[in-house]
């Protein structure tokens, strides 16, 4: 305990950041030979005045309340000298010295692969999140995300479903949830085998310029990041460009060429990323990495009644085909009825043909050809 509490302190400590932390470690400073140094007023390259005032008598009232929450039940601080540490983590150059985690820490040194995308994804995005997520569980992978809505929601869920595992990593401590529309998510995970992680402290509220540090986060634990839907400015590009920095695989899910939230994906590709339509694009590459194989097709259970013979319905289908479409264009293509058009479209989407979008849009769904 008094290992981890000098540890806390260094990571507590104002003006240390990670950067001089992990040089201080390089140098031969561990956080107990540090303290030392400091209460010796030893000269030590790269630490402030402030910062060696506050090592000297540090405030730990935070510290104390770190210290409780691990004592609570299925909650753990990993330390960077700790042999749990995950390993690939730890070959960044900013790898937090510093890791909270509620849940299973043995699935943080599994293989990874991150999903991330849009916070407010097409139906369509959603279904192909799930879809991947799922199938690469069933590969052997853990899937990694950032508990965000949309795409991360939908990424671990689809892990979750048949049984794989999945990490969430927080842009706050682990005292609370955010967003609070994910708390049962949360839960859920934790319950079925996964984890959350953070670097934060308890009690660090959702502050913007935590969630680009949890990215890297996200990344680095990972052999590879799958985009699914991104818009041109997009924290999800941020991730795909630390990825690419950490020298980790990008993949990137295309999209309509008339979707916005496809225009990241694309921007990914033209820059290297790898395109992807099914599981197989992603194995082929992470295969020999993680020493796993494509599965057979899984089955996805459909709704009843899904087959619609109805050549009107077929049709219908036809003219929405992959892209979005307005219900006024649909009306123009078919020559029907407002009213005709809406009821035919309620069928389609009670049955899982087709999916609302973003903007009043319609988009036919793929599930099938994920699997």
């Amino acid at each position: 305990m008094e290992e981890i509490f000098d540890w806390l302190v260094i990571a507590h400590a104002p003006g240390l950041g990670i950067h001089t932390f992990n040089t201080l470690l390089e140098a031969g400073y561990s956080p107990s030979r540090l303290l030392k140094a400091v209460h010796e007023n030893e000269h030590i390259e790269g630490v402030t005045a402030k910062t060696f005032k506050w090592l000297k008598l540090p405030d730990t009232k935070n510290i104390e309340k770190d210290l409780e929450w691990l004592e609570k039940e299925n909650n753990h601080i990993i330390l960077f000298s700790d042999p749990r540490y995950p390993p690939l983590l730890k070959e960044i150059t900013d790898a937090p010295p510093v890791l909270y985690v509620h849940g299973d820490v043995s699935c943080l040194s599994h293989y990874q692969v991150a999903m991330v995308g849009s916070r407010n994804p097409t139906g369509g995005g959603s279904e192909t999140a799930q879809q991947f997520a799922h199938t690469l569980a069933q590969s052997g992978f853990v899937i990694t995300s950032g508990l965000a809505l949309g795409i991360d929601a939908a990424s671990h869920r689809g892990a979750m479903f048949t049984g794989g595992k999945t990490i969430a990593v927080t842009g706050t401590g682990l005292d609370r949830v955010y967003p609070a529309r994910n708390k049962h998510l949360a839960h859920e995970i934790v319950e079925k085998g996964g984890a959350l992680v953070s670097e934060f402290p308890i009690g660090t509220p959702p502050l913007a310029n935590h969630f680009p540090r949890r990215n890297r986060i996200v990344s680095g634990l990972s052999l590879g990041v799958l985009v699914i839907e991104a818009a041109q400015r997009s924290g999800s590009l941020i991730t795909a460009r630390l990825a690419a920095e950490q020298g980790r695989e990008v993949f990137a899910v295309p999209g309509s060429i008339h979707n916005p939230l496809a225009k990241g994906c694309h921007r990914l590709i033209r820059q290297g990323a790898k395109l992807v339509e099914t599981v197989d694009d992603i194995l082929e590459e992470l295969g020999p990495l993680a020493h796993v194989e494509f599965l057979p097709k899984l089955s996805v259970e459909q709704p009843e009644n899904r087959e619609i013979p109805e050549k009107e319905y077929r049709d219908l289908l036809e003219c929405i085909g992959y892209d979005p479409i307005s219900v006024d264009m649909l009306i123009e293509r078919t020559g029907l009825t407002i009213e005709k058009v809406s009821s035919m479209l309620l069928i389609l989407e009670l049955r899982g043909f087709v999916s609302s979008a973003a903007g009043g849009f319609i988009i036919k769904t793929t599930k099938e050809s994920l699997l």
